[in-house]
């Protein structure tokens, strides 16, 4: 393995194992290297590039150190302005061609006479595929997109950003005596050139690269940087993360200027004592050279000084353990911050500081002494527009975002974030997995071992420590970084073995996890994906068990899910063993792009030309490519969110307290009372206070506050606001809501016999064709007595206007949902053809009675191809005052498929605006989805019912619905109301109105196609039960008791008026 003098790496040198960073290695001799080719070269390549040469990582590059900047003096590294540090930024609009090989195009546009005056202009940080060049962007999942023949990729096939920018060194910074040129992030690999003379090489797309460049600089005058970047190197191989293939500059470029005596860098270490109360905090600091005095100063978060003093002078470090008497301590829910300054000579840094001990006690993750549960989710970087060049504000947002939404961790999939990332999350409070920048899950679709490719290749160990050495040293001051992880999907092999030593040599106060350690023989906890919850309980109940278990992927949020989210809570909950999980993944990847007529979306894989493809699985976030949050995530924060209530008894309501550190102190209750088109709200129900973590608590009702009785379904509403407020909340953040039902809803025998005025028969007409009935709200029921349908439907509103385009109709199927079209079962719907069953008529009977009338519809409901089929009767009671449906049908048949999606009637309506209903809302709810969704009188435009998913999918589904009317406009009066359905008190009853068919669904494959099949009419679902979404699109299909089995007899009623 050559570093930049074809040497081995120096052993690291350890003071109370505290490490600051690797003796600098010296310049590899620029001269002695052949060039890759010239004009008088008879071959080309006449070498092997660095870019294809597993033995060259980087080339003169400086060793990996904590990301800080150095500053003049204390005040200035105090305010934290990078714009008063020794350093500039170079990022910006850069010079660039785009040529389809390294071999091709201004091949010594480094020069200085070369002429780079037609040179187009890009984004730096940016990728250039978003900015109009290349063959675009490329997304797969599970494959390389380039044939399998490491370490080398197609010559021909790999293309070759240049760069080109001048730049001049301000004047504040010409007394420098060392200057570093800063790459804070490459796609994939780059060589970089300072006024014409090669400076040197690096690799490692999702680390930082730094040069000391001063031997190139010119302080006094114009510089000339030109950088030559790879879109494919070597290292490609171990890249291969579940995200697109982007190529470029795409994180900041800085130029620094060191004085001279300088900091090389430091690691900064808490230490608790065994009561968790007082600390020591141990400092250790690398300098350029040898100096006289390296002083320290500790300040809280108000400002105040809480401790100085001077680091001892050791052989290599100057170190200090400096004792503090109870520190307040960071945790992701009380993030405080301490704020440290080094200075040596005019060189000063500081550092933000968290006090915190993260161990295993009996083999449970704890921090500070107490067990601690991670609500968290996978995050890559990510931007619609930019790719991975992230903006700060957008990066912000995510995070700002996710504190709202109760998630208290982070897992940085596959590769460690922008290093901003860091900064924010200390400031926040977020638990960070940091994980190398390493995966080759490509491996697996070659036919041989995985593993012996790479992972388990002794040639390429030196790769995988370098991915791990580059993460531990940049982030390893950071108080949210509690654990590191060797990478994602890549098997199992000697090298991971080697990353763990390594990362133990750097750091022994964090916990190490590695996925592929399938029973975590090396690594510190036990880690797998994607399982069920029966399996979870197996692992948690196993006997003398030593590590922690976390899901380190699970829920796959893909389109419309995930379900059975506080199934999953409720077992980490319970089990000391199980740290919790990361939902996979916070956002789609979605990027902007636009059709040949100018019409935007967001655009996955293929819709770029790029082949081989993995499709729309980089669509599977809790939020939308624009990272706005969709309905998947409001169900998760529901799930985790820090207070539940577990109940009522007489006046008491038994709570638990989530918190791992906090009590409720800081918390407020307010009640009240919902009932149908009623809300009554209450006062405030004291918290008892000091509750601790992970307890229950009992809150009390005065005695005269609850109704000792209610004539209709009520509900009792707790939410849980902040007295505090934080900066990424207000004074009254709702953080924890809860619904408790205090009396049923009315049964359908009982609306049967309500009647608002006196009995009379309906109306009944009868012609060759159409038997028609008329109730005494002036709606005209009409059946189509040569089809058995329910075809007709007119108002006083509207008169002689049939306000039905699609007669009614039973109906088992949904547009598949991405969870649906990758599990078994909805995989079988398609191949059982339960899309295109049809209604097929068999006979009809109506008979009048002294009350109204009664109409029978018998119905074979089935497919074609197959045999199976559903016989159903189809019964509607008229009286004065509704139409009672009642559906009886049994599944039967070779071939039945296992499940329905769904069970009954559809039908479209036109002059649908507005739909009101009492149930779930206002959002989507469905079977295992709905958590999040309170009971209430709800109101909305149809037309924003439909929930546009990135991917066109089923949406809009409101469950546990007591009735819903479909009107054509707002208003209680009869004279907006076009239909209402009725379901009682039937448990799990739903429905959906959207202006699209099923079939127009399942064919879009992006929501502005869709759009352009809108319909004029809605198409309304009224359905007694339907099958739950569960997770598989890349998991567990649905969970058994959210399954619409077909091995029963269903039987139904709604009332109609």
């Amino acid at each position: 393995m050559t570093t930049s003098q074809d040497i081995s790496m120096p052993e690291l040198p350890s003071q109370n194992d505290l490490i600051v960073g690797y003796t600098r290695l010296q310049v590899h001799d620029r001269e002695a290297r052949a060039p890759i080719a010239t004009s008088q070269n008879s071959t080309t390549p006449q070498r092997t590039p660095d870019w294809s040469n597993v033995e060259v990582i980087h080339r003169n590059t400086l060793s990996p150190r904590s990301h800080f900047h150095v500053y003049d003096s204390e005040s200035d590294a105090l305010s934290g302005n990078l714009d008063l540090s020794r350093a500039v930024l170079l990022s910006g609009q850069w010079g660039f061609d785009l040529a389809t090989t390294p071999f091709a195009g201004p091949r010594e546009f480094f020069r200085t006479d070369f002429v780079h005056d037609d040179w187009k202009l890009v984004s730096v940080p940016g990728m250039w595929q978003l900015q109009g060049f290349g063959k675009g962007p490329h997304y797969t999942n599970m494959f390389f997109p380039f044939p399998v023949n490491p370490p080398h990729i197609p010559y021909d096939d790999n293309e070759c950003g240049r760069y080109v920018t001048r730049f001049d060194v301000p004047e504040r910074l010409r007394n420098g005596k060392q200057w570093r040129l800063r790459f804070e992030g490459v796609d994939s690999a780059f060589t970089v050139w300072v006024n014409g003379k090669e400076v040197g090489y690096s690799q490692g797309s999702r680390n930082p690269s730094e040069f000391d460049i001063t031997s190139f600089l010119e302080v006094e005058v114009e510089n000339l940087l030109c950088v030559e970047v790879y879109q494919r190197c070597d290292g490609s191989y171990i890249e291969d993360q579940d995200q697109w293939w982007l190529s470029g500059i795409f994180r900041d470029v800085w130029l620094h200027s060191f004085p001279e005596v300088t900091f090389e860098d430091f690691h900064i270490q808490t230490l608790l004592d065994a009561d968790y109360e007082d600390a020591l905090l141990a400092v250790s600091v690398t300098l350029n050279r040898a100096y006289a005095q390296v002083d320290f100063k500790l300040l809280d978060a108000e400002g105040n000084v809480k401790a100085t003093g001077s680091l001892t002078e050791g052989d290599e470090t100057y170190d200090c353990n400096h004792r503090l008497n109870s520190p307040h301590k960071w945790t992701s829910e009380t993030p405080y911050l301490y704020t440290l300054v080094l200075t040596a000579g005019t060189a000063h840094v500081m550092q933000k500081v968290g006090f915190r001990k993260i161990e295993l006690l009996e083999g449970v993750f704890s921090v500070n002494g107490s067990p601690v549960k991670f609500r968290g989710v996978n995050r890559h970087d990510h931007h619609p527009q930019f790719g991975r060049a992230v903006p700060l504000n957008f990066v912000k947002r995510d995070l700002l975002l996710m504190k709202q939404h109760n998630i208290n961790a982070i897992r940085t999939s596959h590769y460690p974030n922008d290093g901003r990332l860091y900064d924010l999350a200390d400031e926040l409070g977020l638990w960070i997995i940091d994980e190398a920048d390493l995966e080759c899950h490509g491996f697996d679709s070659t036919g041989i071992d995985p593993a012996s490719w790479t992972s388990d290749n002794r040639k390429w160990e030196e790769a995988y420590l370098d991915r791990v050495r580059q993460l531990v040293m940049r982030d390893k001051n950071h108080p949210c970084v509690v654990i590191w992880s060797l990478g994602n999907e890549s098997f199992y092999g000697r090298n991971h073995e080697a990353m763990y030593n390594e990362v133990k040599k750097m750091d022994k106060t964090r916990l190490v996890h590695y996925e592929a350690d399938k029973n975590a023989d090396l690594v510190d906890i036990w880690s797998l994906m994607y399982r069920e919850v029966d399996e979870l309980v197996r692992i948690a109940e196993e006997q003398d068990w030593k590590k922690p278990f976390v899901l380190c992927e699970y829920a796959h949020a893909m389109g419309n899910g995930p379900g059975n989210l506080m199934e999953y809570a409720e077992t980490f909950y319970k089990y000391p063993r199980l740290m919790g999980g990361f939902v996979w993944e916070w956002a789609n990847h979605g990027l902007l792009t636009e059709t040949e007529d100018g019409e935007k979306y967001y655009g996955y894989g293929g819709d770029f030309g790029d082949e081989p493809n993995n499709y729309n699985f980089v669509m599977d976030g809790l939020c939308n490519s624009q990272h706005d949050p969709m309905p998947g995530l409001t169900e998760y924060s529901h799930a985790i969110q820090p207070v539940q209530v577990l109940g009522i008894s007489g006046l008491e309501i038994t709570i638990i307290n989530r918190y791992d550190f906090l009590t409720l102190d800081h918390l407020r209750c307010d009640w009240g009372f919902i009932q149908d088109r009623e809300e009554w709200l209450g006062k405030e129900i004291a918290i008892p206070a000091g509750i601790k973590p992970h307890t229950k608590a009992t809150l009390t009702f005065q005695d005269d506050v609850l109704p000792k009785a209610f004539s209709s379904e009520a509900w009792l509403e707790l939410r849980f606001r902040r007295k505090d407020q934080a900066s990424w909340h207000p004074v009254n953040w709702t953080t924890a809501r809860a619904q408790i039902q205090l009396a049923p809803s009315r049964p359908l025998s009982l609306l049967k016999a309500i009647s608002l005025s006196p009995p009379r028969r309906p109306q009944i007409h009868s012609n060759c064709d159409m038997y028609s009935v008329t109730i005494a709200n002036g709606k005209t029921f009409s059946f189509d007595t040569s089809k058995g349908t329910l075809s007709s439907l007119t108002t006083p509103h509207f008169p002689g206007e049939n306000l039905l385009t699609i007669p009614f109709a039973l109906d088992f199927y949904r547009p598949l949902t991405d969870n649906d079209r990758e599990s078994p079962l909805g995989k079988e719907w398609i191949e059982r053809r339960l899309h295109q069953t049809r209604n097929h008529f068999t006979r009809m009977a109506t008979v009048e009675t002294e009350d109204g009338c009664i109409v029978t519809a018998q119905v074979r409901v089935a497919p074609p191809v197959f045999a199976w089929y559903v016989e159903t009767t189809i019964t509607y009671t008229f009286t004065s005052e509704h139409c009672i449906v009642r559906v009886r049908a049994e599944p039967s048949g070779p071939l039945l498929p296992s499940t329905f999606a769904r069970f009954g009637l559809s039908f479209g309506m036109k002059r649908v605006r507005i739909v009101e209903w009492f149930g779930r809302g206002p959002s989507e709810s469905y079977r295992d989805k709905k958590n999040s969704q309170f009971i209430n009188t709800w109101g909305q435009a149809a037309a924003t019912l439909f929930t546009h998913y990135d991917f066109p999918q089923d949406s809009g589904n409101r469950t546990d619905v007591r009735w819903v009317e479909l009107r054509s406009q707002w208003g209680g009066n009869q004279n907006g109301t076009l239909l209402r359905a009725r379901f009682g008190d039937h448990d799990g009853a739903s429905f959906s109105a959207m202006p699209y068919s099923v079939d127009d669904v399942d064919k879009a494959q992006h929501p502005y196609e869709l759009k352009k099949m809108e319909r004029d009419d809605c198409i309304v679902r009224l359905d007694w039960v339907h099958h739950g979404l569960g997770t598989g699109s890349c998991g567990p299909s649905t969970l058994e008791q959210y399954q619409l089995k077909t091995d029963r007899v269903f039987d139904f009623e709604l009332l109609l008026d």
